[in-house]
């Protein structure tokens, strides 16, 4: 995993660039400091990826667990996006896109062609342990950085509520990583 120090200076990392490693200074691990319309474009950016994730899986993959997973993660993951959208329209707020949002979708564009490249059995496999990686590193975040750093109650609210949700996708995940070792 890269520190935040390589996001800052490759912004081209996924969540997973937001956490911290044991390999760098206490100095080092600065979170990004983010606005509310900052967290709102990332949580939305961030969900976004996932549906894309899913829709791919349903075209590409013939296994019926990792369709059914994805049809989940296509819904679940809509269904908070629309509770984002609906909550920053209440509020009068336009998302903020910023180095965390640009750093989502580069690093989603790698993904995608990695997994582009994949068919068959490789490519459930790869869908799926990015899946487990992907909300480990979601899951994390959120509760590291977007929830800490939201000032709004109400979008504050949204991120606490979204976290049980991601926590049961990672499960489900795992469940099914086991089965298609």
């Amino acid at each position: 995993m890269k520190t935040l120090k390589n996001l800052a200076l490759s912004g081209t990392m996924l969540l997973s660039g937001l956490l911290f490693t044991t390999n760098i200074s206490a100095q080092e691990q600065k979170a990004p400091q983010l606005t509310d319309p900052e967290i709102a474009s990332v949580a939305v950016t961030a969900n976004q990826i996932d549906v894309e994730y899913a829709e791919m899986a349903l075209k590409k993959s013939n296994n019926k667990t990792v369709k059914n997973f994805a049809t989940t993660m296509k819904n679940d993951h809509n269904a908070v996006i629309k509770m984002a959208v609906d909550l920053v329209t209440k509020l009068k707020v336009t998302p903020k896109t910023n180095a965390v949002t640009k750093s989502l979708l580069d690093g989603a564009a790698k993904e995608k062609a990695i997994l582009n490249a994949k068919s068959g059995k490789a490519f459930d496999k790869a869908y799926v342990d990015n899946e487990v990686a992907y909300h480990e590193s979601t899951i994390k975040a959120v509760e590291s950085i977007l929830i800490p750093q939201s000032k709004n109650a109400e979008l504050k609210a949204l991120l606490v509520k979204a976290v049980p949700i991601f926590k049961t996708h990672l499960e489900h995940a795992k469940m099914i990583q086991k089965e298609l070792k």
